[in-house]
């Protein structure tokens, strides 16, 4: 089967309705996915999904955007949540430097209280990172995280790629791997290690090509598993059997 390592069913868009898009997804041979949390409303949307859906694990956490909301209760509410038998990771967290809507500094603070949290909770670690790599190296070597980690979207260099493998963590890619302008982004699936990688939709966003502008669904992460196994050579059910592997050795699903 696909595992879908990041969905986001918790999004306003697809929330009541993912009943049938998880019905779409395992006609294509879509089998489990892992929903992403982004806030409080989000990590308990999640857990929800999670306990209504025998397909469904959830992660909890807050994204870089809401950093300015972080605090002590929120970080309670973090652990009572992560008690939830079906929550496998903590994210996505990380730092986003494109809209900036949480001060730098900010965070850059909370990223590390978070990782110290997850490390505490022992859940693996989804990472959001855009427009941030050189901090973004600095944290992760600064404050190892204990368990198992990945940069989920990948956008980076090839450089960039090597220096978070060589950190230990998974390399996930999207939908824009199937992009037309994708050169350099398709240069870094051909180098990643092929233990290290996982494949998502981060839907509702990113829809891969032929459907780019639609609103994404899990059952579309076939699209992008097929891109990287065009990209490395490999056999499509060769490389569904390693995906699986990896993405349940990460989730421990």
């Amino acid at each position: 089967m696909w595992i879908d390592t990041h969905v986001h069913l918790n999004d306003d868009r697809l929330y009541e309705q993912a009943q049938n898009i998880l019905i779409r997804a395992q006609a294509d041979n879509v089998g489990l996915v892992v929903n992403a949390a982004y806030d409080l409303e989000s990590s308990i949307k999640g857990v929800d999904l999670a306990n209504t859906y025998d397909n469904v694990y959830t992660a909890v956490g807050l994204h870089p955007h809401d950093a300015k909301d972080y605090g002590d209760a929120f970080k309670d509410e973090m652990r009572r949540l992560a008690s939830q038998e079906k929550v496998v990771a903590y994210g996505e967290i990380g730092l986003d430097y494109h809209y900036d809507l949480s001060p730098r500094e900010v965070q850059k603070e909370v990223f590390v209280d978070q990782i110290r949290l997850a490390n505490e909770l022992s859940l693996p670690v989804i990472i959001h990172n855009r427009e941030s790599h050189g901090d973004m190296l600095e944290i992760l070597r600064e404050n190892p995280i204990s368990g198992n980690a990945v940069m989920h979207c990948f956008s980076g260099s090839v450089e960039f790629m090597r220096e978070c493998v060589k950190l230990g963590l998974y390399i996930s890619f999207a939908g824009p791997v199937t992009f037309k302008n994708a050169r350099k982004l398709r240069e870094v699936v051909l180098e990643t290690p092929l233990d290290r990688i996982m494949v998502e939709t981060d839907c509702p966003y990113l829809t891969p090509e032929p459907y780019r502008g639609k609103t994404n669904e899990p059952r579309n992460v076939a699209l992008v598993a097929e891109k990287v196994g065009e990209i490395k050579g490999i056999p499509l059910e060769e490389l569904e059997r390693v995906l699986e592997a990896n993405s349940r050795k990460f989730f421990n699903i």
